[in-house]
């Protein structure tokens, strides 16, 4: 299989995941500036989510563009990374229609662990289909930002039930970390183009 199939079916679901959550922010009744109070934190739900999106679909296109071929193991893996990313939308919904309520946000928090768990595997898949001295390998090295994210999401997830505040700030945290693409994937590859 090529992999230009699976980066346009992937590409495919992060948009339509996008396309939901934005589809749950509904137009208010009013036409005063004030009507607009309310949906302020489905608004704010919904920015966080698209950045967590994004952050996947940018390094998802670096993770896979190190993909010589394509097998079983990596189609399943990368599904189930997009089943996990594909219920981002419904604690997003959630998260922003209840105000960033405790079980909102401990859910949203266990989901963002679920998807980074569920790359990590696809991470580790791609690496043992492509050897011992695969790019990727080389290229993520002991991963201390993927650990560190995985702390704060145990943290923010405790947190919720306690303050939603810590919570938040955690998960907004380990967006922040993620923000700018993961450059260790791009030198590698990069270096290796120039060869």
């Amino acid at each position: 299989m090529n992999k230009t199939r699976l980066e346009a079916f992937s590409d495919g679901v992060l948009a339509i995941i996008i396309t939901i959550m934005i589809l749950e922010i509904k137009v208010p009744e009013g036409h005063e500036f004030a009507d607009l109070k309310p949906l302020i934190p489905k608004f704010l739900s919904y920015i966080l989510s698209f950045i967590y999106v994004g952050i996947y679909w940018n390094n998802h296109h670096y993770l896979l563009h190190g993909l010589s071929k394509v097998n079983g193991k990596v189609l399943w893996s990368n599904l189930h990374l997009l089943f996990w990313l594909s219920l981002i939308p419904v604690s997003t919904g959630w998260m922003g229609e209840h105000n960033f309520e405790k079980a909102s946000m401990a859910l949203y928090g266990i989901i963002l662990l679920l998807c980074a768990i569920a790359y990590v595997i696809l991470q580790y898949v791609i690496m043992c289909s492509e050897g011992e001295n695969s790019p990727l390998r080389k290229a993520l090295g002991k991963d201390l930002k993927g650990k560190v994210s995985a702390v704060l999401y145990i943290i923010g997830i405790i947190s919720s039930f306690y303050n939603e505040w810590i919570s938040g700030a955690a998960y907004f945290i380990v967006a922040m970390l993620w923000l700018i693409p993961d450059k260790r994937i791009e030198r590698v590859f990069d270096s290796k183009e120039n060869l």
